[in-house]
């Protein structure tokens, strides 16, 4: 293969992968505003409608670090390939379902597809573009996908069903999945993998998988139980105790499923901490806003999420056409600590919202300064991935994106669950319900700012500027692929 040819190859195996990141993460936000259409079609009960969700969410959320490892083990482009072809076979079972339980069971099925799938996403784009410009780039495009495919997925899932039927929200995976899949057969480069014996730790793989999506499954029934409840209080117990059961199993296996040291480099650790703040708050935040601009203004679901638009090409366009160059110049930590100080902003400019907002003097003022997530998350990424090996790079990325998906998680159970006692407070005080719901929303937004502001506080204390990765000429090798540790193929 001629350099041009693979230097093209790498730039078409990025649009695969950010193609197929757009997907899985659309696929999570596309389903909110379709979930009265499908409870009235199949006959979901209240109670049990939150599992149109939350059985996506929580084996993504487990899987990742086990897939993650496991695209070091067999080769990350066989996993990739794998889990996007259950995705998109799950998504066709989803848009059949003809009852609540195949739809729930499907959902599941989508969730295991996007966790083998999106943990190695991270793992190819490092190994492929190891010059620091280059990823930089490579690095902006993919987290533009991310900020595009949350605020995308709400639009859309308005139109398919409105326009169409809520069946059409899972159906439109099937070109999306099928086009993807062909195009990543010849623009993905073949990697060997080190063999399932470098790291088939069967007991790790219990431990953390269990663990996780128990500790998950926790957390998303917080808003059912509360967060005191003998439920809540015993089942994070045993999930925090196969964690730490897990963390002791890695320390002395012989062949670990996580080796320790990818948490030895403190801009790797610092990096993980400031991101479960910063996604705790930030994606609260978009529920949040949401469930503002619905209950207290007005606002109908299609509304909703082309009122959010403006955020997602904010954060857009930042981390497109100025994170890589900004990164480049002045290093990832304060390209990151300045993105955070626009969020604090947004967070702080929130909590004064009124009860008969205006759209273009209270909320387009928040959604320009959201634009600091254009900033955060790249940096986020490239920090989180700097130390990472071509041959740990894999079970890296897992990991990276597991703290992304707890960290979502945590936020929005904590912030709406916060959100609800105070408009019940304020309720009880007198107060009518447009007051009581703003009341309660102003306190969900300044826990948010209290979280970026410790995030502040880690990225100054913790980070530090990590070394220049080689440039691409210095990593070149004759064949092109040694010096990654990835075999490509013509």
């Amino acid at each position: 293969m001629t350099v041009p040819t693979l230097l093209r190859s790498r730039w078409a195996a990025l649009g695969v992968l950010s193609a197929t990141m757009l997907m899985t993460i659309l696929d999570g936000s596309i389903v909110t505003v379709a979930m009265p259409a499908i409870q009235d079609d199949l006959g979901f009960s209240p109670a049990s409608l939150s599992w149109t969700m939350n059985a996506y969410l929580i084996p993504l959320g487990g899987l990742l670090l086990l897939a993650g490892r496991l695209g070091d083990l067999i080769g990350r482009r066989t996993l990739f390939l794998t889990g996007n072809a259950l995705f998109t076979a799950a998504s066709v079972l989803a848009g059949a379902a003809t009852s609540s339980g195949l739809l729930i069971a499907a959902r599941f099925l989508q969730g295991v597809g996007s966790a083998l799938a999106s943990a190695v996403v991270l793992g190819i784009i490092v190994t492929l573009f190891t010059d620091a410009r280059e990823r930089a780039t490579a690095i902006g495009v993919f987290s533009f996908t991310g900020a595009a495919g949350a605020s995308i997925g709400s639009v859309l899932g308005g139109v398919l069903t409105d326009a169409l039927s809520w069946h059409w929200i899972f159906f439109i995976n099937l070109p999306i999945g099928l086009a993807t899949i062909l195009l990543a057969l010849p623009a993905l480069p073949r990697d060997r993998g080190l063999g399932l014996a470098a790291g088939a730790d069967l007991a790790g793989a219990l431990l953390v998988t269990s663990g996780l999506m128990l500790g998950i499954y926790t957390i998303v029934k917080v808003e059912s139980h509360g967060w005191l409840a003998a439920h809540t209080l015993g089942l994070g117990a045993v999930s925090l105790a196969l964690l730490a059961g897990f963390a002791v199993r890695q320390a002395g296996a012989a062949t670990p499923l996580m080796p320790l040291r990818i948490l030895r480099s403190r801009n790797v650790s610092g990096a993980y901490a400031v991101q479960l703040l910063t996604l705790s708050a930030m994606f609260a935040f978009q529920v949040v806003v949401a469930l503002y601009m619905q209950q207290v203004l007005g606002y109908g679901a299609l509304d909703t999420g082309l009122a959010m638009l403006p955020a997602a090409v904010a954060i857009g366009a930042v981390s497109l056409l100025a994170s890589a160059r900004l990164s480049n110049r002045f290093g990832e930590r304060f390209v990151l600590m300045a993105g955070l100080a626009l969020l604090i902003g947004a967070m702080a400019w929130l909590t004064t919202v009124p009860v008969d907002a205006d759209y273009v003097t209270d909320l387009l003022p928040v959604f320009v300064l959201v634009a600091g997530g254009g900033l955060v998350l790249p940096s986020l990424t490239a920090l989180g991935m700097s130390s990472a090996r071509p041959d740990d790079a894999g079970v890296a990325s897992g990991l990276f994106t597991t703290v992304q998906q707890v960290g979502m998680a945590l936020g929005v159970a904590v912030l709406t669950t916060l959100a609800a006692s105070r408009t019940e407070t304020l309720r009880a005080d007198g107060r009518d319900a447009a007051a009581a719901l703003t009341g309660g929303y102003h306190l969900a937004f300044q826990v948010s700012a209290g979280l970026l502001v410790a995030a502040l506080a880690v990225s100054a204390v913790v980070l530090r500027r990590p070394p220049k990765a080689p440039s691409a000429d210095a990593a070149a090798e004759p064949s092109g692929t040694e010096a990654s540790g990835t075999t490509v193929k013509a």
